[in-house]
């Protein structure tokens, strides 16, 4: 297991500085997830149109108590990502390389940030208002959010397509993915970067620029 998280990081690592070369070029960035094609008449003509995956419809509380739905994020380009208040593991080390992220966004409208517990029975509102407070972050940008378990861990595995669920195997009884998910206006998923990489977290800043800067996306 330990190997295969090596070598994991190791592409994820190669993939970043290939990357690297692509930043300043017109590069656009991939729609990723399941995606269907169907017919749709045109002026008169039958053409294949494509629907991508999105994220799907949600409604957790964050830490001023305050509903995070899809409308919160409307229109916006925001990064997700996945975990536990006393997580003793990688959590510590993806808000480190998160507070970059909202540092240089952190007066973008059009951005946000959004964290999802997934230990919601432990993690109150109460205290991720404490943990955004020892972070020095707002929910202006920055949601930390609560709310039903199941919906959590299904939202995570089908629409964010990352791995967030109990093991009492795991340190600290939780498993959870490392990736910070960036996801455009339109609600579809336009990269994954593992957040505890510096430099994959580089790329992130760079192509959430790519997406503020385009109201429609790229496409």
């Amino acid at each position: 297991m330990k190997n295969l998280v090596k070598i994991y990081s190791l592409l994820l690592l190669l993939i970043a500085m290939g990357a690297c070369d692509q930043v300043k070029s017109d590069y656009e960035l991939p729609i990723l997830g399941r995606k269907e094609y169907v017919d749709k008449v045109v002026d008169g003509k039958t053409v294949k149109d494509t629907i991508y995956h999105t994220i799907a419809e949600f409604e957790f509380v964050n830490q001023d108590s305050s509903i995070v739905n899809n409308t919160t994020f409307a229109n916006k380009v925001y990064v997700a990502d996945f975990f536990f208040t006393s997580c003793p593991t990688i959590c510590p080390v993806m808000k480190k390389q998160m507070l970059r992220v909202y540092e240089k966004y952190n007066d973008n409208p059009n951005f946000a940030i959004l964290s999802h517990s997934i230990d919601p029975e432990h993690d109150t509102v109460a205290l991720l208002n404490d943990f955004a407070q020892r972070l020095g972050v707002t929910s202006d940008t920055w949601h930390f959010v609560t709310g039903d378990k199941d919906e959590i861990y299904d939202i995570g595995e089908k629409s964010y397509m990352v791995v967030a669920n109990e093991d009492p195997n795991a340190p600290g009884g939780f498993i959870h993915s490392g990736a910070f998910i960036l996801v455009d206006q339109k609600g579809r998923i336009r990269g994954v970067y593992d957040g505890t990489v510096p430099e994959q977290v580089d790329i992130l800043i760079n192509d959430i620029a790519r997406l503020t800067k385009k109201p429609d996306a790229n496409t």
